[in-house]
């Protein structure tokens, strides 16, 4: 089984994946990690904040790693903003068997209510280096754009409006 877990800045997605990764023992790629890699390494010339750009780079690379974990029966966790909306396209029937997909959002009531919380916890799993460009508008513009352009897309988002914690130990119980 393959999961993918996209959505906006700071909901929590490498937290979610470093949860199942415990919980499954599943390998887990994080889409961040891979576009450093590439940026560092001079294999393009983009830089971490040409987000459609890396969308549109990165997501071939990924695509690519996620039919061959299907093909191989192998199971993945790859968890980065870098999915784009219209995904499922990119895949048969026979592999969509296999992939669980998971958007996190905020509600703005959730930003407005806990913004600082958020703040303290975007360092938990990986080290942000600047976070002073993100505001409770900016956060919220991200949100909005995501919980659009997946929704548009057909795809579910999970929304988090209270229960921070609760809502991650809900989507932990209903995957493998």
């Amino acid at each position: 089984m393959v999961i993918l877990i996209t959505g906006a800045s700071h909901t929590g997605k490498t937290l979610l994946a470093q949860r199942l990764l415990e919980k499954t023992r599943y390998p887990y790629l994080s889409m961040d990690h891979l576009k450093m890699g590439l940026i560092r390494s001079g294999n393009t010339a983009l830089t971490p904040e040409d987000d459609d750009a890396l969308t549109d780079y990165l997501w071939p690379i990924l695509r690519e790693m996620v039919k061959t974990a299907v093909e191989n029966r192998q199971n993945l966790i790859a968890e980065g903003c870098y999915i784009p909306p219209d995904w499922r396209r990119d895949f048969s029937p026979k592999y969509l068997a296999s992939i669980r997909f998971l958007c996190l959002a905020f509600t703005d009531r959730y930003i407005d209510a806990n913004f600082r919380e958020i703040l303290r916890h975007a360092s938990d799993i990986e080290a942000r280096l600047d976070d002073a460009g993100c505001t409770p508008e900016s956060l919220k513009a991200d949100n909005h754009a995501y919980l659009t352009r997946f929704r548009e897309a057909g795809e579910p988002v999970t929304l988090i409006d209270s229960d921070y914690k609760g809502t991650v130990a809900e989507l932990l119980d209903r995957l493998p």
